[in-house]
C-alpha cells in the first residue's frame, strides 16, 4: 500500500533558505578586496632662477669663444649673453700714477682706460676714467639702427682672470721699454635715439680726488685701484651680445661687447668705495 507523503513545513523551507542566503552573503564578505590604485604623483616644479651674475672671468671666457669662432669663421653658437647682468671689477694703477702727459678726455673722448695722477704738488690723487668716443667705429657701426651714441670701455689685461693687479714684476733683464699689449676686450655703453642723455658724458671724464686728512699728504696705493663697471649686456643686429674684428688673419680679433651701464665705481684694493654714478 503507498504511504502518502508528507509535504515539508513551510517553516522548515524558510529556514532552509535562509541558510543558503547567509551563506552566499559570507561567501561575498569573505572575497578580498581589490588592491588600492597606486598614488600618481605630480611632477616636481623647478623653479628657474636668474642667470648668475657675469664677473670679469665670465665676459673674458666668453670673448675668447668669440674671437675664436670668427678667427675661425664659424659661428661662436651657444646662447647670448644679451639680457645678462655683470659686475665687472679690474684693476688699475698698479704700477704707479699715469704719465704726465696723458690725456684725460676731450671733444673726441678719451682712452677708455682708468688711471691716477698725482695733483696739487703730491697733496692730493686725482683718479681719472674718459671713456673712449666708439661712436663712428666700425666696431659698433650698424650694431643697431635705435643706437645714437657708444662710449667705450677696455679691459685690460685680458689674459688676467682676476680683478687684482697682476702678481709679476716687470723682468729687469728685458731690453727697451715695456710696451702694453694693444687693448682687444671692451665694452660698448650704447645709448638709444629716444632714451634718457642722463647717463652720456660726452667726452667728460668720471674724475675723483682724493686728500689725505689735515696737512698729511695722501700715500700712493701700494696695490692699485678698481674700477667697477655694472650693468646688463645688449645685443647688436645679429643678436649676439660680443662683436669681434681683426684686420687680417695674423692678428688677434678685437672684442667688444654691447652693454647698458648702470653704474660706474672707483674702490680701494680692499674693495671699500670711493665714488659712484649713476644714471639720473
Amino acid at each position: 500500500m503507498l504511504e502518502p507523503t508528507v509535504s515539508p513545513r513551510p517553516s522548515v523551507v524558510a529556514l532552509a533558505a535562509s541558510l543558503v542566503f547567509l551563506a552566499a552573503c559570507q561567501r561575498e564578505e569573505a572575497a578580498p578586496a581589490p588592491p588600492p590604485a597606486p598614488a600618481v604623483s605630480a611632477p616636481p616644479v623647478v623653479a628657474i632662477g636668474p642667470a648668475p651674475v657675469l664677473d670679469r672671468t665670465g665676459l673674458l671666457q666668453a670673448m675668447d669663444v668669440a674671437a675664436s669662432a670668427y678667427a675661425a669663421g664659424k659661428d661662436p653658437g651657444g646662447a647670448t649673453l644679451a639680457g645678462r647682468r655683470f659686475v665687472i671689477r679690474q684693476a688699475f694703477g698698479c704700477a704707479g700714477p699715469a704719465p704726465a702727459g696723458r690725456s684725460t678726455a676731450g671733444a673726441t673722448g678719451g682712452d677708455g682706460l682708468a688711471a691716477w695722477s698725482w695733483g696739487d704738488k703730491g697733496k692730493s690723487l686725482k683718479l681719472t676714467l674718459a671713456p673712449a668716443d666708439w661712436t663712428g667705429s666700425p666696431m659698433v657701426a650698424g650694431g643697431a639702427d635705435s643706437w645714437e651714441a657708444a662710449e667705450g670701455f677696455w679691459l685690460p689685461r685680458p689674459w688676467l682672470r682676476t680683478d687684482g693687479c697682476p702678481g709679476v714684476p716687470s723682468d729687469p733683464a728685458a731690453d727697451g721699454a715695456r710696451a702694453v699689449s694693444p687693448q682687444t676686450f671692451g665694452l660698448a655703453a650704447v645709448f638709444e635715439e629716444d632714451g634718457s642723455r642722463l647717463g652720456r658724458r660726452n667726452g667728460r671724464a668720471y674724475e675723483l680726488t682724493v686728500r689725505a686728512e689735515g696737512d698729511q699728504a695722501p700715500v700712493a696705493p701700494t696695490n692699485g685701484y678698481r674700477l667697477v663697471l655694472e650693468g646688463r649686456m645688449t645685443a647688436f643686429a645679429d643678436g649676439r651680445a660680443i662683436r669681434c674684428r681683426a684686420a687680417g688673419p695674423d692678428q688677434r680679433p678685437v672684442c667688444i661687447g654691447a652693454v647698458q651701464l648702470d653704474r660706474v665705481a672707483f674702490e680701494d684694493a680692499q674693495g671699500q668705495g670711493l665714488s659712484e654714478w649713476r644714471p639720473g
